[in-house]
């Protein structure tokens, strides 16, 4: 199984309001509009359906969003239990491509989230740097040494996350990719020096820096 070559951590989807819970009309999504999403969502990241399955999403879309002016947060379709069903199938299908280290799960949202297991065989960065937090501590070189590495448009090397750019421009991948690396050695040594010895000793097992394909 392929596991994604692009992917941050945090919500996926738009937040909806969970079964019992009072519609928020305009701000999250019901129930039956969250589950659509999520069949949406694995459907843009290359999951196939068959020409019945395709259908029947065509019929649900026309049931809750007919057109892209119609306002979210009120809309329910004829059988929510299918729906609940097919969007619990293609969550299913995203976690089979969670990136080592990482887990799909779904809230009120899809959220990708740093596992948090130390002694799994592949130990996210994201995730030792949450349980610092947790702890209380702050560290500085985090950002960086969570930081992907992707081309520009103009051909320019940087490092950094879904929104922001936190290294760069470089002239080369390498370049760029050993930045990350180096913050992920600092990343280390403030972990031991704020006695975290668990967390840093879990280095080895970091995964490769991420490159995102162009």
């Amino acid at each position: 199984m392929t596991a994604l070559a692009r992917w941050h951590v945090g919500p996926w989807t738009t937040h909806g309001t969970l079964p019992g819970e009072p519609f928020e009309p305009g701000r999250k999504r019901t129930p039956d509009e969250l589950n659509f999403d999520v069949v949406g969502l694995a459907r843009i990241l290359g999951r196939r359906l068959s020409g019945r399955e395709e259908l029947q999403v065509r019929l649900w879309q026309n049931e809750l969003r007919p057109t892209h002016t119609r306002m979210c947060g009120v809309h329910a379709v004829a059988d929510p239990e299918l729906l609940r069903q097919t969007a619990q199938e293609a969550l299913r299908w995203l976690t089979e491509r969670a990136p080592a280290g990482y887990e799909f799960v779904l809230t009120d949202a899809v959220e990708l989230r740093p596992l948090l297991d130390l002694d799994a065989e592949v130990v996210a960065v994201d995730a030792v740097i949450q349980l610092a937090h947790e702890r209380g501590t702050a560290l500085s070189a985090a950002r960086l040494a969570a930081s992907h590495v992707r081309r520009s448009a103009a051909g320019d090397w940087y490092a950094g996350d879904a929104a922001c750019n936190w290294s760069g421009p470089h002239d080369t991948e390498d370049d760029a990719v050993a930045v990350v690396r180096a913050a992920r050695e600092e990343l280390r040594n403030q972990l031991q020096a704020a006695g975290h010895d668990d967390l840093a000793g879990t280095a080895p097992r970091w995964p490769d820096v991420p490159v995102e394909p162009a």
